[in-house]
């Protein structure tokens, strides 16, 4: 018998190749490279559950359990949250999430995390599967994160050079005031670039030590960077 995927377009072959497995890839790079971007992109077409810590944690704030009351009070209060505590949110993250494909959206971020995550892993018989660096320059991260602005009502992200919203100024989608963030000005970026090189940038050595680490130029922007991201897990997989 003939297998229905023979006339499904590539993509969902791939999708249905992983979603057999519990594939396990890490997103690394800079802050405005595309990680996020890349991992809904997983998430919607490929299948893939997306691990964003940041994410999770509002989860859990918003649920009110034990370990969302416990991050509240170190976001709170403006200190970071120990890294015992970002394992243990991934660790029920992943029991969660049982058989199911992950995309791990900047984590983890330094090489503790890095050794706790391969310990959890380890203890429900996975692995790291890959590891993929979307790299990209400091100035081409100043451009494209300078140029984001996002609606006051809704929280809706748009940027100026690729994503304007149709009428300047105004959100496409509830008519609100769009904005420049904090984080969006060129001297907090540059400040969260230190960040990232002093503790994300290790992590790339850790890794390659390990195993083959893969690098995609994000300046060949949102599409072109999935492909590539496909060819990595078609060959990892097939």
């Amino acid at each position: 018998m003939r297998c229905w995927l023979d006339s499904c377009p590539k993509v969902n072959r791939l999708a249905y190749l992983l979603l057999r497995y519990e594939m396990n890839v890490v997103l690394l790079g800079p802050p405005g490279s595309g990680k996020g971007t890349q991992a809904e992109l997983m998430h919607e077409r490929l299948g893939f559950v997306h691990y964003s810590t940041g994410d999770v944690f509002r989860d859990h704030i918003k649920r009110k359990t034990p370990v969302g009351y416990e991050v509240k009070e170190y976001v709170t209060s403006g200190r970071l949250v120990p890294d015992s505590v970002v394992i243990e949110v991934m660790n029920a993250f992943i029991a969660e999430h049982v058989g199911k494909p992950i995309v791990y959206d900047g984590f983890p971020r330094t090489i503790p995390q890095a050794e706790g995550f391969g310990r959890v892993l380890d203890g429900h018989g996975l692995k790291v599967d890959a590891v993929v660096l979307i790299d990209l320059a400091d100035d081409e991260v100043i451009r494209r994160l300078t140029a984001r602005r996002q609606c006051r009502k809704c929280k809706k992200i748009y940027n100026l050079t690729f994503r304007p919203s149709r009428k300047e100024g105004i959100c496409d989608e509830c008519g609100g005031e769009l904005y420049q963030r904090e984080d969006d000005k060129e001297e907090t970026i540059r400040r969260r670039l230190d960040v990232y090189r002093e503790q994300t940038e290790p992590l790339i050595k850790f890794y390659e030590d390990k195993f083959k680490l893969e690098r995609i130029a994000g300046e060949l922007g949102r599409d072109k960077v999935f492909e590539e991201l496909k060819r990595i897990l078609e060959t990892g997989k097939e």
